[in-house]
């Protein structure tokens, strides 16, 4: 019971320590769902793990109906757990979460399995998961880490990184973040992995053209353009065998040099390895 008493105070404080809107203990007490959902929880688990399933159950479900959160009782929650606005939130029978983690409306912790065994995502600590995002399957997100507004997360995140997208992609940060940082609330700074992808993928095109049309004087290539119908025939295999040489070099790490067309300055971001992306490339 003591110790019952004693995270309810650390719950408290955690809306204190995440939410600005907050103004004092009796309002808190009284008006947020998210927090009256975690202790329904908590007493739900415990009668969980005393083997008392259909009342814990039963008791989770009344919750449900009361903070519009639904929360398995045989799921595993850590201290200083917040929920803001609660509303939709979903938590399956076998997933995990940390200490200090954060969760906003909308957010799924789902499995995608029949079988019985582990099928819900970990959470590690000090994880924040944004408004509408969904983290599927037995999965882990690494410690730090971000999950942005309405992601579908569906692969493992390592620690200190920010998921934004569906599916999601993974961007690991570049700095890693102070073990006593406060929690990652900056939902508006999320890298646009794809659009800065694109953006330079076309300023590399449109270099290769004008080195192919003659303006760029001083490069080997220039004023090829009359071998440019030669080359489009030819450019289909090259890019295959390009393609093909890149994957198994990134495999045994080598770095092939390229045609020159790329130079070192360009802020065009890394290609991603093993499906990550590179914090550095997006000023995270």
């Amino acid at each position: 019971m003591v110790n019952f008493i004693r995270m309810m105070r650390e719950d408290v404080q955690s809306v204190f320590d995440r939410d600005p809107a907050a103004r004092n203990s009796l309002e808190i007490i009284l008006n947020y769902s998210g927090l009256h959902a975690i202790w329904g929880y908590r007493i739900a688990h415990w009668l969980w793990k005393k083997n008392f399933k259909l009342f814990a159950r039963m008791l989770s479900q009344i919750f449900r109906f009361l903070t519009g959160i639904e929360i398995h009782p045989g799921a595993q929650i850590g201290r200083k757990f917040f929920i803001d606005h609660g509303m939709g939130v979903v938590i399956g029978e076998t997933a995990e979460v940390g200490e200090n983690v954060t969760l906003y409306h909308g957010v799924t912790l789902g499995g995608t399995s029949l079988e019985k065994g582990k099928r819900h995502p970990t959470l590690e600590d000090n994880v924040v998961v944004g408004a509408g995002a969904k983290i599927l399957g037995a999965i882990t997100v690494g410690s730090g880490s971000r999950i942005g507004a309405n992601a579908v997360v569906v692969k493992p995140v390592p620690p200190n990184s920010v998921v934004v997208g569906v599916p999601g992609q993974v961007v690991v940060r570049s700095k890693q973040r102070p073990v006593d940082a406060p929690p990652d609330l900056n939902h508006d700074v999320l890298p646009d992995t794809i659009g800065v992808t694109v953006a330079s993928l076309m300023k590399r095109l449109e270099s290769v053209e004008r080195i192919l049309s003659g303006e760029e004087q001083e490069h080997p290539l220039a004023g090829n353009l009359r071998k440019l119908e030669k080359l489009e025939i030819r450019l289909s295999g090259y890019l295959d065998e390009h393609y093909a040489a890149n994957k198994q070099s990134h495999r045994n790490g080598i770095s092939k040099p390229g045609l020159g067309l790329r130079k070192e300055s360009d802020p065009s971001p890394h290609v991603p390895e093993q499906g990550l992306w590179r914090g550095e490339d997006f000023s995270i």
